[in-house]
């Protein structure tokens, strides 16, 4: 007789706790796949306070858990987030409290720059809907800042480079915001910069920038994506101090680009477009100086042959002096010939009126002048008697009785006038004269119309109305083919019908 193997004695099988068989695993596991590649989806992105990133990588078929530990995670080049294709580099192990395998990522990368430039034109669209990108947010550069704010790497050749392209132009006040311009944690401390900066009173201890520049060196698309974040990006849009985009190198271009004030090519052209040249703007100042001094030469030699050529049409003063003395002299002898005739006149008249009596004369005729004059006066303001009052006022009271009977006359008659037309018209438009010229109008007894044979016949009996009066009608051989409304047997009592 044979034995199956679920014969076989359960005591010759090792017995295991689950912790032993679950390290079992573990070390079959990861002596496998000690070192794997895989490519996925980013889906369940999440950041721990721990500083440890977990997620699942997936395909259209199968789900991978993965975590990165906060070392490594610090060091990845790019923010991942759901939806990004990625390869992730690190070795296969367990986790035996869910009894589940996942990778141990140490090292992450994006399948692909397609990968990136599709999230990137995504968050592009996704933005420029906010209006962050509009034209009109934009601000113009001060030509010439007074103070200027970096935000760069401290220890890299773009702060080295703006220094000296700035000491060659025009020597100016620089601080600097030392940031990571790559890496984990760049974009947010790109970002405080930029707010940091924005942040500062304007008459504070440290002088507030007149105008920003941030700055990076060149690199792939991974090393520049901190530039890209959404953070930054909306950093460098409310910003209220102008700002100048120098990240990378002229082909490279990053959101911040679009959010900005304006973009450089290279973080010199950066410097050169925060200051002018000082030389140049020296010998600027020369020229328009030499040419406001020409310029006000030629007024003043322009004004000096206005003033010569009025002064010869002149002619000389001293003439003029002279001959208004003459005329002085001829007035001043009339007056004193008038003074004289004038004086004599007066004494003539005082003899005359002086005579004995001509004063009482004309006083006398003086006060009878007055007095006709006070009685003249009197009359006028003496009241009138009580009777002529009223007669005035019984005039004036049959005056209005009389227009007021005149208007209303007038008005009677052209409201009448207006009836009668309106009742010609409504005579006009009544159908009762259709009626008087021979035709008949076919209605029921509640006098709705009826329009067609097939409505009579339904109807069974109807009125039929000519000019002088209605005749009712019965529709013969057809019995009526609607049962009689509530409106038929609403007849008035006492009102027989009329079939």
């Amino acid at each position: 007789m044979s034995s199956s193997p679920s014969a076989v004695p359960a005591g010759n099988l090792p017995e295991l706790t689950v912790s032993e068989l679950s390290n079992r695993l573990k070390r079959t596991v990861e002596d496998a796949f000690g070192l794997v590649r895989v490519r996925g989806e980013i889906s369940g992105f999440k950041r721990a306070a721990s500083g440890h990133i977990y997620l699942t990588l997936k395909d259209a078929d199968a789900n991978l858990d993965a975590v990165c530990w906060k070392g490594t995670a610090g060091r990845l080049p790019f923010k991942p987030e759901d939806g990004l294709e990625v390869i992730c580099t690190g070795k296969l192990t367990t986790y035996p409290s869910r009894s589940r395998y996942q990778l141990v990522i140490e090292r992450m990368e994006p399948a692909g720059v397609g990968a990136l430039m599709a999230l990137l034109e995504e968050r592009r669209k996704k933005l420029a809907a906010e209006g962050l990108f509009d034209t009109a947010r934009k601000r113009p550069i001060p030509k010439l800042p007074v103070v200027i704010g970096v935000v760069t790497s401290p220890t890299g050749a773009v702060i080295r480079d703006i220094l000296h392209r700035l000491r060659d132009r025009f020597p100016r006040h620089v601080l600097l915001w030392p940031v990571l311009v790559q890496g984990e944690g760049a974009a947010e401390q790109v970002a405080r910069a930029i707010r940091g900066f924005n942040a500062l009173p304007p008459d504070g201890p440290i002088p507030r920038p007149d105008v920003l520049i941030v700055a990076r060196g060149g690199g792939s698309i991974e090393d520049l994506w901190a530039f890209n974040e959404e953070v930054v990006v909306r950093a460098a849009a409310a910003s209220d101090i102008p700002l100048i985009s120098a990240v990378g190198h002229e082909t490279d271009t990053t959101l911040i680009d679009f959010a900005s004030d304006m973009r450089a090519p290279t973080p010199t052209a950066a410097a050169e477009i925060a200051v002018p040249v000082r030389a140049e703007l020296m010998a600027q100042l020369a020229d328009l100086e030499r040419r406001f001094t020409v310029a006000g030469l030629r007024a003043i030699e322009q004004r000096r042959e206005r003033v010569t050529s009025l002064a010869r049409g002149l002619g000389d003063p001293r003439r003029l002096i002279e001959t208004a003395s003459q005329r002085l002299d001829d007035a001043a002898e009339h007056l004193r010939r008038s003074l004289t005739v004038i004086l004599k006149d007066r004494r003539l008249h005082l003899a005359e009126t002086a005579a004995p009596g001509r004063i009482e004369r004309a006083l006398g005729i003086a006060l009878r002048r007055k007095t006709d004059q006070v009685e003249g006066l009197a009359a006028r303001l003496r009241p009138q008697p009580i009777t002529t009052e009223i007669a005035r006022a019984r005039r004036e009271l049959a005056r209005l009785q009389t227009a007021l009977g005149a208007a209303f006359t007038r008005t009677v008659s052209e409201r009448r006038r207006q009836l009668d037309s309106t009742g010609k018209l409504l005579d006009s438009l009544s159908y009762r004269g259709v009626l008087a010229r021979g035709f008949a109008y076919a209605r029921t007894e509640d006098g709705s119309a009826i329009a067609s044979a097939t409505v009579a016949r339904t109807e069974g009996r109807f009125l039929i109305e000519f000019g002088d009066g209605a005749v009712p009608v019965l529709v013969e051989g057809e019995a009526p083919r609607r049962a009689p409304s509530k409106r038929d047997g609403s007849r008035p009592p006492g009102q027989g019908s009329l079939l």
